[in-house]
């Protein structure tokens, strides 16, 4: 036998580089836009918008112009020229929209015609009670808050002002946007309503974020009886909001304020009377922050209800003069104090320092409030559910452009507002239903976004006798999604008032 020695030069094969070819690939960044399509199609927003009277008589149909800026949106095209460029050039928008154009002036029109848009969030969510898994169900908590967003243009927009930014220490040139979200027990959270808070001079016209609040919550009360309750931040806590919850079958937890007026009623061994001691929240948590420290472990929620802990609250009755009177009664309440709860770990430390109204806490704990004093533990529960609408604004303002308009129309506002919502709906949906129906684990909402609903993709059209077939090309990666290709690939792409059968296919 003989050996031959081989070095490893000799093995390596010389590769030449051919010249490129041209062609037309048609391909795109939005590869998950028929799933979208599909979950639009299932909740029939085209056909809500034309009960909504958002219609035009000719041109561009609204529904269709409503999408491609859902979409554009998604994709993080933070300008109506940049979405219309988009909608135009997307390979697989192209036939969805019948290659109609799309032009920016068509967007422009659009979005300063002032179209009722709270008419059609009222019937998003009306039309979500429709379906058994998006439906309110009792117990399911219906999130209360706030946010600001910063505006350097349109100094003569109504609802602009001088807003205390506490995130950034300064003050801002803002809209204050108040905004309601449920999160159901089956996992899945949603927006549901919003309102923009409006600074006037004139009292007789002054509405208060309490009153806006009450607002949604009588809308919400238009499609569903049942009892929910409301997680709201310290600045909602108003003993007035408190008992029109409660008249309104609300159940409400909010945190104390350092301020927050308690009492704990004792027997007095004597007489056996009654007595009501004024206690300060803070003395409250220092009571029994040692036995939360053993009770509960390091990386999760620890929290010990308080007994005998009362409020004050109004209540209104004709005096012998004929005249209203105030009174207050003591009400009982559950209160809760809890560490390490997920919006202080994330919260900046310094956050409120210099407020009045800062929470009431010791040592990273906080004391929570609820009229369910016979249920403490759920009023935890929902209250550790008010983060998800932080999530919410966050996500609006860093993935969805709601940072982004800076339209000096009130109109375009409105509709970039409610849209923004409606892709939220969407998109919480399909991850909702990619993670297993609510499953704690799975894929962010980054995640779906960037690597799915904004997916590189091409295209080739199969021409076979009276039609043609889309056969749509993703990454490998792309794989990790066929639980939503699975479930939601419409089989044909053209997006109409109301779901049709027409000549065009999708192939997943």
């Amino acid at each position: 036998m003989v050996l031959i020695a081989i070095t490893l030069d000799e093995w390596v094969i010389n590769m030449t580089l051919g010249k490129p070819k041209y062609r037309n690939l048609q391909q795109g960044n939005g590869g998950g836009t028929p799933v979208l399509k599909a979950i639009w199609d299932k909740f029939d927003f085209s056909l809500l918008l034309t009960q909504s009277g958002i219609v035009k008589r000719n041109g561009v149909p609204t529904w269709l112009i409503a999408f491609a800026y859902v979409v554009g949106l998604i994709a993080n095209k933070n300008s109506v020229s940049r979405i219309s460029d988009y909608a135009t050039k997307d390979s697989l928008l192209q036939p969805m929209f019948r290659n109609l154009k799309m032009a920016q002036y068509t967007f422009s029109r659009f979005f300063t015609t002032d179209y009722n848009w709270g008419l059609f969030s009222f019937k998003r969510v009306q039309r979500l009670q429709q379906e058994e898994e998006t439906a309110f169900t009792e117990g399911d908590v219906i999130v209360l808050d706030d946010t600001k967003v910063a505006h350097a243009h349109g100094k003569k927009i109504p609802f602009l002002c001088w807003l205390y930014d506490s995130s950034i220490k300064i003050n801002i040139w803002c809209m204050n946007i108040v905004a309601t979200t449920v999160v159901l027990k089956n996992g899945l959270k949603y927006p549901l309503f919003w309102r923009i808070w409006r600074k006037v001079e004139n009292s007789d016209e002054k509405q208060t974020k309490i009153d806006l609040s009450k607002e949604m919550l009588m809308d919400i009360r238009r499609i569903y009886t049942g009892v929910l309750w409301v997680a709201m931040d310290r600045w909602f806590l108003c003993k007035d909001f408190f008992n029109w919850l409660t008249d309104h079958q609300y159940d409400w937890v909010t945190k104390a304020k350092r301020n927050t007026a308690l009492y704990r009623k004792e027997i007095e061994n004597i007489t056996g009377r009654e007595r009501f001691i004024p206690v300060k929240p803070s003395m409250l948590i220092k009571e029994v922050f040692f036995k939360l420290l053993i009770s509960g472990a390091k990386d999760k929620v620890s929290a010990i209800s308080i007994p005998n802990i009362y409020i004050k609250l109004p209540y209104r009755l004709v005096g012998k003069q004929g005249k209203v009177v105030t009174k207050y009664r003591y009400t009982p309440i559950a209160a809760v104090v809890a560490t390490r709860l997920k919006e202080d770990t994330e919260m900046m430390k310094d956050e409120f320092e210099k407020n009045k109204e800062v929470a009431a806490t010791y040592r990273g704990a906080y004391l929570l409030i609820s009229n369910r004093v016979d249920n403490p533990e759920e009023a935890l529960d929902a209250y550790i559910k008010r983060w998800s609408i932080e999530v919410f604004f966050r996500t609006a303002k860093q993935e969805l452009g709601l940072n982004s308009c800076h339209s000096t129309s009130e109109s375009h506002h409105y509709a970039h507002i409610e849209l923004i919502f409606t892709a939220e709906t969407l998109l919480v949906y399909a991850r909702w239903e990619l993670n297993n129906k609510g499953a704690e684990e799975g894929f962010t909402h980054g995640e779906m976004v960037r690597n799915f609903f904004n997916a590189t993709y091409r295209i080739v059209i199969k021409a076979q006798q009276c039609f043609q077939t889309i056969q749509v090309h993703f990454d490998t990666e792309v794989r990790q999604f066929a639980r939503l290709i699975d479930k939601f690939w419409p089989k044909n792409l053209l997006l109409g008032w109301f779901t049709v059968q027409n000549s065009q296919y999708m192939e997943s």
